[in-house]
């Protein structure tokens, strides 16, 4: 397996350069085993061997940053079984889409306390969803120092991949998230630049924010493969800048000095659009300085591309082996995982 040495794209800190495979990372943990963004979900990833975790964030009414995939809180929790809340109940536009439910920025975080969490996916992953109701959520903090505790007890180089979602959204409702970010990874230690950390999002704006407030971490923009940055949206309507555009040859040349890597769908890999024929995302984004990861490598028919997929419907395992093989040869410099024991098999051997 082909990869390259990862100290020639960005600094990734000192303990985790002349890595020359592809970095394995805990995506929210390992929810394809238990519900993401549990501490069982984060304990089985460093088990495993992981490089590092990825912790998504939102914020609490009193600003306390939670570790969700999304501010809606009725899918992954069992905040509709709990009375009290219940009026609570709401739609509101997130970036562009209406949804309803339940949102954490409308509890403060001793009530997020009270709620415990759930499997996305019940129906690709009972054996995850046997896990229902054990464990609260957490906060960013505690993501952070269960990792420094893994690096104590272990000597091992364990990083964080820290996503900000819903910026621009958060913003327009009171949120400095720029500051509240800083704050956090100061008051956990985080700060100095001595840990290996990432800090990504969907939105150019909030990364520009944190590098010029000095926030140590290597900056990622993730790269849809259809659409639109909604911090661009919000501010250009129709004339937005694409995610496709950003990832040409001309975007990523734009990109280099602005951020430190891009992360990409890896459809853009393995079944690129007609704009992407001819070229590599990577190879161009390597071109251009920048690292690039890809996500996120699940082993379940339903999300791999279709000629990796093998009988027994949606849940079943398919060919993942070889659909993973195919990120590994493309020079990946990191892979998001939801089985890190997978992953680690797969990927995790030097070049």
């Amino acid at each position: 397996m082909k990869a390259i040495a990862l100290s020639g794209i960005s600094p990734l800190g000192p303990s985790l350069r002349g890595v020359t495979r592809p970095l394995v990372i805990g995506h929210r943990g390992a929810p394809g085993y238990r519900p993401e963004h549990t501490r069982s979900s984060y304990l089985l990833a460093l088990d495993a061997g992981a490089d590092a975790v990825e912790p998504d964030i939102v914020f609490s009414r009193d600003g306390v940053a939670i570790v969700r995939h999304e501010n809606e809180i009725g899918s992954t929790t069992d905040v509709a079984e709990h009375e009290r809340f219940r009026e609570r109940r709401t739609t509101k536009t997130i970036d562009g889409v209406a949804v309803t439910g339940w949102f954490a920025e409308d509890f403060t975080w001793d009530e997020l306390a009270q709620l415990r969490c759930r499997e996305r996916v019940p129906q690709l992953r009972p054996d995850s969803a046997r896990h229902d109701g054990a464990e609260p959520m957490l906060r960013l903090r505690d993501v952070l120092d269960l990792v420094a505790h893994e690096r104590e007890r272990t000597g091992r180089a364990v990083g964080v991949v820290l996503e900000i979602k819903h910026a621009t959204f958060l913003a327009s409702v009171g949120f400095d998230v720029a500051a509240l970010v800083a704050a956090e990874l100061r008051d956990a230690g985080w700060d100095a630049g001595q840990h290996p950390l990432w800090i990504e999002s969907f939105e150019l704006d909030i990364l520009d924010r944190l590098g010029a407030s000095g926030v140590a971490g290597t900056r990622v923009f993730l790269l849809e493969a259809t659409g639109a940055p909604f911090d661009r949206v919000a501010a250009d309507g129709a004339q937005a800048r694409t995610y496709d555009d950003w990832a040409s040859p001309a975007g990523l040349a734009e990109l280099h000095g602005r951020v430190d890597g891009i992360s990409v769908d890896k459809r853009m890999i393995l079944a690129p659009g007609r704009s992407r024929q001819g070229g590599s995302v990577v190879a161009d984004a390597h071109a251009r300085g920048l690292s690039a990861f890809t996500w996120t490598a699940r082993p379940e028919n339903a999300f791999l591309v279709r000629r990796h997929r093998r009988a027994g419907g949606p849940a079943a395992w398919g060919d993942y082996a070889s659909e993973w093989a195919e990120l590994a040869a493309s020079g990946i410099d990191g892979v998001f995982v939801d089985h890190p024991d997978l992953g680690v098999a797969v990927f995790g051997r030097e070049a």
